[in-house]
């Protein structure tokens, strides 16, 4: 499922390269938009930060630019191409190709994890099939954690759904996380996107 999402971001960065495009958001300025909001998880000075679906590393690149120095930053992607990118662009900094459902002990012990655009797409995946796969990542990541994790999905209230995109219903959505995850969880629709954030706390 994840390995198919990988190769569609794969042609996507061949095509477009390093920018908002090649990681198929539409443009920078809701790519910086949706950093924000990622970011507001972050809340604890000095936390080792997870960017899980990390692409060519702009969020990390967003970090940086708007002072967020203290915290501890790793990427992880399914993606060798992203991966190499990343580590040619951002020395020293820890980024690892690797599939953690397929290998969960590949996920790291951290503070937190972002999932930025990781659950927002299923290409040609039916509805069922992706939100199967999502709850199996979600579950796995959240078990690594230890503050909390954000990520994001396509809304269902939208002009029109794509059939390429992940529309989940917020109550789906917030049935899963109080059964299988935390009780303690927001859901932010308060951006201006046609989609939602949820942060979900230990």
């Amino acid at each position: 499922m994840f390995k198919r999402l990988s190769a569609h971001y794969d042609d996507c960065f061949a095509i477009h390269g390093d920018c908002a495009r090649g990681v198929d958001w539409p443009d920078e300025q809701s790519a910086k938009l949706r950093y924000d909001v990622m970011a507001d998880l972050l809340t604890e000075t000095g936390a080792e930060v997870l960017d899980l679906g990390c692409g060519a590393g702009h969020f990390l690149d967003y970090l940086r630019a708007t002072g967020r120095t203290d915290l501890r930053y790793r990427g992880i992607d399914l993606s060798e191409n992203f991966v190499r990118h990343c580590r040619t662009r951002f020395p020293g900094i820890p980024f690892e190709q690797a599939d953690i459902l397929a290998d969960p002990a590949r996920m790291p012990q951290v503070d937190y994890a972002i999932l930025n655009g990781v659950l927002t797409e299923k290409q040609a995946a039916d509805h069922d099939t992706m939100f199967a796969a999502a709850k199996m990542l979600l579950t796995t990541v959240f078990g690594a954690v230890r503050r909390g994790m954000a990520f994001n999905v396509m809304s269902k209230h939208v002009d029109w759904e794509r059939d390429d995109l992940f529309h989940l219903p917020y109550d789906d959505m917030a049935r899963f996380v109080v059964s299988s995850l935390s009780r303690r969880h927001l859901i932010r629709a308060d951006y201006g996107l046609y989609e939602y954030t949820v942060y979900v706390f230990k």
